[in-house]
């Protein structure tokens, strides 16, 4: 087990000065390892380096990192990409279909999209006006048209999308992915989770935790917009009586302590050193990640950081470029806000119109989230990248509250890119209105399956026992969706 680096031995002038300028922190008692890599001392790294110089894949991988973008609130297929001329030809008519799931008593009439419909790219994929930077990327795109969710509830639906399971407590795939791959840089962490700048999502901090994985492997959250992007990783500026020597004292102590309270099988203890020792290096890799000033003109206009309303996504699809850029295994990028119910988010109860929150949510992430594949796909990082947009659950083909749509478990649509998925392909179909997942239905099962055989791992071979049982990210389920493996 991997030690805090004890600050007892006199530290040269040159590296205490080094860590003084940090201003404070776990800074000032960084760790040898951390000081050894950038060249401030002759001490070796403490314990081994973790992940891709130790970890085996059950088969060549194609990708090496994930980004997950998730829209929050369940984003409707019916006005985004699932194009259903029938829809079109029998708007405004009784539902002649059986009903079931949602929230409403009673169905409206079949509503079409208020926004038109074209065929974009050489694979002729249909997306509507709402998204026209995401439509010029369809090509790098792979569509899962019949998706499908168990559950038509918010909190529930995330869950699921996020662990596979509906029920809290599972481990996110992000940590199943850091669990089995490791890191590919010591300085930032494996796991990253950007939650939208408005607010978390419906679960909070949940969505993206470790479940019965150890505790190593929850997401370490990083919101841009926020004074401490990263919680707690620099003292408050009010917190002045923190000193050089009061923090070596300090530590010195909440080691000494977390060694005599060693409990055999509880990886909380393991969790918490690593964080230490993780925090220190993070206070030199952060800042300079965060840092745009050396993004170009031209590259800041891509992500939209020139327009206030996707400025803030276009901020978090950059940061999560250059964390990817620097090693890190997973981002799980999220789009959307469970703080204030309805509003906020995808949900579309009440308006799918120009003007409404359906409007604004794609407003704020067409051009950031194109930006992204475009800027990954110029890099030469999408070949190992995958990137893959989904949400909860979709949204009724009739309407509700006049011109909005209820919620749609039945068939919703995702797409991935990226990391050995073939481009422009597309897979499974929702019936003529787009109400089921009519052929060849997936769920998130089959989705995380396909991407952990991208990462070179076999979801059915990757378990962790617990309660007597070897868990999976797919429990049971799941096949890889070879239709979409280039």
């Amino acid at each position: 087990m991997p030690a805090l680096c004890s600050h007892r031995q006199p530290i040269p002038p040159t590296r205490r000065d080094f860590l003084a300028q940090l201003g404070g922190g776990l800074g000032t008692v960084a760790l040898a390892s951390i000081l050894h890599e950038q060249g401030f001392a002759d001490q070796p790294a403490t314990g081994p380096l973790r992940g891709s110089a130790r970890q085996a894949t059950h088969h060549p991988a194609t990708a090496k990192a994930v980004i997950q973008l998730f829209m929050l609130g369940g984003a409707s297929q019916c006005d985004t990409f699932d194009y259903k001329p029938e829809l079109i030809r029998r708007h405004g008519q009784v539902v002649p279909f059986r009903v079931t799931g949602g929230t409403a008593a009673s169905p409206g009439p079949v509503l079409k999209s208020p926004w038109s419909w074209r065929r974009h790219g050489q694979s002729g994929r249909w997306v509507t006006s709402a998204l026209p930077h995401l439509a010029e990327c369809v090509d790098d795109m792979a569509f899962l048209h019949a998706m499908h969710a168990p559950t038509s509830e918010h909190s529930a639906g995330q869950t699921m999308q996020v662990s596979g399971f509906v029920t809290p407590g599972f481990p996110s795939v992000g940590s199943w992915v850091g669990y089995a791959l490791g890191s590919l840089n010591r300085n930032l962490p494996t796991f990253v989770a950007l939650p939208d700048p408005v607010g978390l999502p419906w679960t909070g901090q949940q969505a993206w935790n470790s479940g019965f994985l150890p505790a190593e492997h929850q997401a370490t959250m990083i919101n841009p917009a926020a004074e401490n992007p990263v919680p707690d990783l620099f003292p408050a500026r009010s917190a002045r009586f923190i000193t050089p020597e009061s923090e070596r004292e300090g530590l010195d102590l909440v080691t000494r302590l977390n060694r005599q309270q060693q409990t055999p099988g509880d990886s909380r203890l393991e969790a918490r050193i690593r964080s230490y020792e993780l925090a220190a290096r993070m206070q030199l890799a952060v800042p300079e990640v965060l840092e745009l000033r050396d993004e170009t003109e031209a590259t800041r206009r891509l992500y939209g950081l020139d327009e206030p309303r996707t400025r803030d996504i276009g901020r978090n699809c950059l940061i999560a470029r250059r964390l990817i850029e620097r090693g890190v295994r997973f981002i799980q990028l999220w789009v959307g806000s469970g703080l204030n119910g309805a509003s906020g988010n995808w949900d579309s109860h009440n308006d799918v119109r120009a003007g409404s929150d359906f409007e604004r949510m794609c407003v704020r992430s067409d051009k950031p989230i194109a930006g992204l594949l475009t800027d990954l796909k110029r890099r030469g990082m999408l070949d190992d990248t995958v990137v893959f947009w989904t949400t909860e659950f979709g949204r009724t083909p009739y309407s509700q509250n006049g011109n909005g749509r209820d919620h749609n478990g039945n068939t919703f649509t995702s797409w991935m890119a990226g990391g050995g998925i073939k481009a422009g392909a597309t897979h499974g179909a929702s019936d003529e209105f787009s109400f089921h997942a009519e052929t060849d239905r997936t769920m998130c099962y089959d989705q995380h399956a396909t991407l952990l055989h991208l990462l070179g791992l076999d979801h059915e071979r990757l378990t962790y026992r617990h309660n007597g049982a070897d868990r999976r990210l797919t429990d049971v389920h799941g096949r890889v969706i070879g239709e979409v493996i280039a």
